[in-house]
Parts: C-alpha cells; sequence; structure tokens
C-alpha cells in the first residue's frame, strides 16, 4: 500500500449558506418617489368617486322620486273602480223535490159482519166507479132482518087490535051521552067511558108508532144487507187486496179489505220557499221529471196551495197535478218540479267583490253625487260565489265600488277610474 492510499486526500465540503437565503438575489428596492404617492392617490380617489357616482346617487334620485310621488298621492283622492248594480229578471226557475201522490186513495173496510162469499178483482186490476169487487155472507144479519119483520106484523096487528078497542069506546061513549041527561046512567059511567075513549085513541097513535119504527129497522138492516156487495167508490187501480174466500170479517175498521188509488192524473206535492211563495199562482204551468224517465219531462199545473207557510221549514206546500194516462208515474215516487215563479220584488246583482262586512253588517260602498264614499247596508237574497243578488239596499243608479277595501271610509272623496256605462 502506498503512502498515497495510507493518507487520503482530504474531502472538500461546499460552503454554508444563511438560513434567510432565498437563494437568487433580490433586486434594489424601488425608491417611491412623492409624484408617484400623489399620483396613486389620485386614482383611488377617481375609482372610489365613480363608485360612489354609479351606486348611491341612482338610488338616491329615486328615493327622493318616490317620497315626491307619496306625498303627491297623499294630497290626490283615491281612483277606484264603479259599476251600475245589474238588473236581474223578475223570473226565477227553481227545481224542487216532490213525491208523486194519487189524485184519490182509500181503503175499502167491511161494514157488515160475515164471512167472504168471494172477491172479484185484484192488485194491478183497474175498476171503475160503482164495480162490485166482493160478496160478504151475513147470516145474522138476515136473521135479524127476519125478526124485524115479523116484529113488523106482530106490531101491525097490534094496530088493529087498538083501532079496536078505540072504536068500541068511542061507539060507547056516544051512548053514554044520550043515556045521562035523561037519567038512564050516571056521570061517573060516562066520564068512565070518556077516558077509556082516550086511552084507546092513545094506544092506537102507540101502535102506528110502533109500526114506524119497525118500518125503520127494517129499512136499516136492508141498508146494512146491502153493504154484503162491496162495490169501487171511484175509478181507479186496485193497489191491495188481504181477503180471501171463507175469511170472517168484522164491521169496522179492523180488517181492511182493499185499497184502491185513483192515478190519473197524479198529484206531486213540493214545498215553495217563503221568498218566492207569493208569487205562485193556480194555473201556473211545472214540469216533472223522474229519473226512471231520463228526458222525459212530464207536463203538469199547480192545481193549488195551502196558502200558509210550514213553519219548521218556512215553505209552502203545493200540489201539481200532472195528467197519468199510461200510468208511468207510479205513487210513492220521487220527483223533481221544475217551475218558473216571478219574484214579488226587483233583485239587483253586483260582484262579490263589492261587499263590505264588518261589525256593522254587510254593505257596499257607493259613490255618491259629490264623489265620495257612503255605506249602505244591503239585503243579500241569493249568493252565487262571483255574484251577489241584493234584494234591499240599492238602486240602479247607483255606482258601487268594484272592489271594497279597508282604506274606503264614509265621506272619503275618490276619484272615478273608470265608470261601468
Amino acid at each position: 500500500m502506498t503512502p498515497r492510499d495510507e493518507h487520503p486526500a482530504a474531502e472538500t465540503h461546499p460552503p454554508v449558506q444563511p438560513a434567510d437565503d432565498l437563494g437568487f438575489d433580490l433586486p434594489a428596492p424601488a425608491i417611491v418617489t412623492p409624484i408617484r404617492l400623489i399620483a396613486v392617490g389620485l386614482i383611488a380617489v377617481g375609482v372610489l368617486g365613480a363608485a360612489f357616482a354609479t351606486a348611491y346617487l341612482p338610488r338616491r334620485s329615486a328615493r327622493i322620486a318616490l317620497e315626491q310621488g307619496v306625498k303627491a298621492q297623499e294630497g290626490a283622492a283615491l281612483r277606484v273602480e264603479v259599476l251600475t248594480p245589474k238588473v236581474l229578471s223578475s223570473d226565477r226557475a227553481m227545481l224542487l223535490p216532490g213525491s208523486v201522490q194519487p189524485l184519490e186513495e182509500t181503503v175499502i173496510y167491511p161494514r157488515v159482519s160475515g164471512y167472504v162469499r168471494k172477491w172479484l178483482v185484484d192488485i194491478g186490476d183497474k175498476v171503475t166507479e160503482g164495480q162490485l169487487l166482493a160478496e160478504v155472507d151475513t147470516p145474522e144479519l138476515d136473521m135479524e132482518l127476519a125478526q124485524a119483520r115479523a116484529q113488523l106484523a106482530q106490531a101491525s096487528a097490534g094496530l088493529v087490535k087498538a083501532q079496536a078497542s078505540r072504536d068500541l069506546s068511542k061507539s060507547l061513549l056516544k051512548r053514554y051521552q044520550a043515556l045521562v041527561p035523561e037519567g038512564v046512567a050516571s056521570q061517573q059511567e060516562l066520564d068512565q067511558r070518556q077516558g077509556q075513549a082516550s086511552v084507546d085513541e092513545a094506544s092506537v097513535t102507540v101502535a102506528q108508532a110502533t109500526i114506524a119504527a119497525q118500518n125503520a129497522n127494517i129499512q136499516r138492516l136492508r141498508d146494512l144487507k146491502a153493504f154484503a156487495r162491496l162495490v169501487a167508490p171511484f175509478a181507479g187501480t186496485v193497489t191491495s187486496r188481504t181477503i180471501e174466500r171463507g175469511a170472517l170479517v168484522t164491521a169496522g175498521n179492523g180488517t181492511p179489505l182493499f185499497r184502491i188509488a185513483a192515478t190519473d192524473p197524479v198529484r206531486v206535492f213540493v214545498g215553495i220557499p217563503q221568498d218566492v211563495a207569493p208569487s205562485v199562482k193556480v194555473s201556473a204551468p211545472a214540469e216533472i221529471k223522474v229519473r226512471e224517465f231520463p228526458g222525459q219531462p212530464f207536463q203538469g199545473t199547480v192545481a193549488r196551495t195551502s196558502g200558509a207557510l210550514d213553519a219548521a221549514t218556512r215553505t209552502m206546500n203545493t200540489e201539481v197535478r200532472v195528467p197519468n194516462p199510461d200510468g208511468k208515474l207510479l205513487v210513492g215516487m220521487y220527483a223533481e218540479a221544475s217551475l218558473t215563479l216571478p219574484s214579488p220584488h226587483r233583485v239587483l246583482e253586483v260582484p262579490a267583490t263589492a261587499l263590505y262586512s264588518d261589525s256593522r253588517g254587510l254593505r257596499v260602498a257607493i259613490v255618491t253625487a259629490e264623489n265620495t264614499i257612503h255605506f249602505t247596508p244591503i239585503t243579500v237574497e241569493r249568493d252565487t260565489g262571483a255574484t251577489l243578488q241584493i234584494a234591499t239596499g240599492l238602486e240602479e243608479s247607483d255606482r258601487v265600488v268594484k272592489l271594497a277595501n279597508a282604506e274606503l271610509s264614509e265621506g272619503m272623496a275618490v276619484e272615478i277610474l273608470s265608470p261601468n256605462p
């Protein structure tokens, strides 16, 4: 090994740099002169002035203009849009519910007691007035009639006997009246004969009255016997039969036999509201509709009215009579009656927006001839949603404020925006 290997040459190290060394040399600092500072300040002031002129000044001008406009409006009258009420037709179409009822309907009960011999009609049969419906056997009534006839014969014999006694008493009285003056008979015997003649005369009267009573009793039984034949009281349709042959029936209303209804024409009863009840006239036309016959109305007329309002519903019961020759309208059907009735008072229409409601009630604002606001109370007859039908409170010539609002007050001066011709 050479001495070089034993003593290697000393290692070379790079020079140490300071910690704040950036690795490059900074340029020399610029020297700000007073002229440059003044220029920069002027530029900044110019920028700020431009920003101020662009943002603040227009807003200030707009605010000033708005304030001036508000002040101008405060001194000016409120502008409102008005219209005149619309006069509605006095005729009012109404659709009212009703019920189909027969013109006449009755339940036939037995007038005499007995057994049903036969019945001749059944439900659905058309009958005429006086037509035989059924016959009843009346054995007890027949015996009573025979007994009454026997009593009549007995009374007739009693009358003959009483007349014979009366005639004898009268003859004896005449004899005694001739014998007493001659002294053959006493006055007492004459008085006895006179009394007996009066008694016998009264006996004849009693016998005649008995005969008359027996004749009346026989006639009564004959009339009852006639009720053994049940006949229809009027022309109609048999709607019910509740008897069979051999059934025992008792006189009175405990055993219904038949039900008969006259269905041509029929009656439809409807309730007319109070507001148009005074306008209902007899013979006024009416149209009846039932859902079983859509598109097929039945024409009728008002036959009569009750002339009074029901205390619970405030409606007037009205009868509409409808011809029913083919029997399409059945008793008990639900029906709707369409009537056109004139309103008893004039009705005006205004938009619903004109209504002003507060603690003083329902009112509308109208513009007077001096262009001031006046609130007038109204009576609303009907509210259709978009419009109001006014019964009282308005005139045709009134100028009604179309849009009621809280800015309006009594006596306020207003300016008409666009009056409705």
